[in-house]
């Protein structure tokens, strides 16, 4: 009998442990929390990685240099083969369109494509960004590329900013000079 064989027959997940369930069992009365302290009692939780109080491992590293991770710029990535597969020849695609077709979660980052994959048919494509092998092949098959970035829409409040409340002011004064003129 081999491990294989086994494993076939008990199956591929392992029961839930019930616990509470009567001193016979092995995991009553405390089930299996031990006697008093925050680990025992209901809701507990911590941070993965606290230590109790010791300084924490990343803490106790020195930190030199510098990582341009925080300023890396991100992209909704979209390759020419699934343009191919889901879009009929002539079609214009941008992230609306890639959106749509639930090719992309939505619509707040910039759009690059990228030329994996073959192209037979003509488009229109409009992203932020294109590979070189994407846009060679494009245009090849007779289609254009346009680069255009979508900035996000922030609204505007207005009566916000310290900048306009002290222009407001500035603008009533020049009424009330003009007035009394």
């Amino acid at each position: 009998m081999m491990i294989h064989e086994i494993t076939e027959k008990v199956g591929r997940f392992k029961a839930r442990k019930r616990v509470g369930r009567g001193e016979g069992s092995g995991n009553g009365k405390t089930a299996g929390r031990g006697h008093k302290g925050a680990k025992s009692r209901a809701g507990y939780s911590r941070r993965a990685s606290y230590e109790g109080g010791q300084l924490p491992w990343f803490q106790r590293f020195p930190k030199r240099g510098f990582s341009n991770a925080a300023f890396k710029k991100h992209f909704h990535v979209i390759n020419l083969k699934v343009i191919e597969e889901r879009f009929d020849d002539g079609a214009e695609i941008d992230l609306d369109s890639l959106a749509a077709a639930r090719l992309i979660r939505d619509t707040q980052l910039p759009l690059k494509v990228l030329g994996e994959g073959e192209l037979t048919k003509k488009f229109t494509v409009t992203a932020a960004k294109f590979s070189a092998s994407a846009r060679k092949k494009i245009e090849a098959a007779g289609g254009t590329c346009t680069e255009a970035v979508r900035k996000p829409s922030t609204p505007k409040v207005e009566g916000d900013s310290k900048k306009s409340k002290k222009s407001k002011k500035n603008e009533s004064a020049d009424v009330s000079d003009s007035d009394s003129n």
